[in-house]
């Protein structure tokens, strides 16, 4: 097996770093490589910001759904999907007098333009990642930066096509980090189709949930009241009360971005 699949298949999450920074040539290279990430029509619809600041670390360690490893975090980088450069830059180039020429009014950023964005955003995001693991610092996705939108914004100073897709922590893990096995995934068959898209029976479901409704056993859920693991999951992530937050703050930006 080559080196980029080695470092791809043995990447996991991590949430402990030891105490010492990132070096300055590491935190360089780590953004160079997440420059180079593939983007559409080559044009980087995103912007990174380093976050230094320790307060505001401290501050999203509370509103990413109190997770104080945040704080902790050697280096932490929040991926913006971005299309206020380009608007920015469209009113500078004299498009919006293009555009009168032409008797129709200056295109504002849609729904379909942000999703673009956020896929460029995540790419570089993922990049980044993977050179970070390649020169031996974890990382660990944080999502809940799409929740707290006003905080949020109010932090970072965000305008209103800036849209916070995902928050990323990155250092060197701990010992205990390293020997932590990784988490399982979902056999092939279960997530990879061929040509249509498949839904599954409730046979396939026992199957492809079988080995966390085994570890569920183990972890003291009480049985009366959460059967298997699909009411564990819509319990404690999908309708949980972060979940809910998410959603909201989302609504918010999204009506934001869309003006509707």
């Amino acid at each position: 097996m080559n080196q980029v699949m080695e470092v791809l298949l043995n990447r996991k999450s991590v949430r402990a770093y030891e105490d010492r920074p990132v070096p300055e040539e590491a935190r360089a290279a780590i953004l160079r490589a997440a420059m180079r990430a593939p983007t559409a029509g080559n044009m980087m619809l995103y912007s990174i910001i380093h976050v230094r600041d320790q307060g505001a670390k401290e501050t999203l360690a509370r509103t990413c759904d109190n997770q104080p490893f945040i704080a902790r975090a050697p280096l932490v980088l929040l991926f913006l999907a971005d299309y206020q450069r380009w608007l920015d830059y469209f009113i500078v180039s004299g498009v919006e007098q293009l555009c009168e020429q032409s008797g129709e009014a200056l295109r504002k950023p849609g729904a379909g333009d942000l999703l673009l964005a956020c896929c460029d955003a995540l790419i570089a995001a993922h990049t980044a990642v993977i050179a970070a693991e390649s020169l031996g610092i974890g990382s660990c996705y944080i999502g809940d930066i799409m929740e707290n939108c006003e905080a949020h914004q109010e932090l970072f100073g965000l305008p209103r096509y800036a849209f916070p897709i995902c928050l990323l922590c990155f250092g060197y893990p701990t010992a205990q980090q390293k020997q932590r096995p990784q988490m399982t995934r979902f056999r092939d068959d279960f997530i990879v189709f061929e040509n249509r898209y498949k839904r599954l029976s409730a046979g396939e479901f026992e199957e492809m949930y079988r080995q966390k409704r085994e570890r569920m056993a183990t972890d003291e859920v009480d049985p009366g009241v959460l059967a298997n693991v699909g009411q564990l999951t819509y319990s404690s992530k999908y309708n949980a009360g972060f979940a809910k937050e998410l959603n909201r703050s989302v609504r918010v930006m999204l009506r934001a971005w869309t003006g509707e």
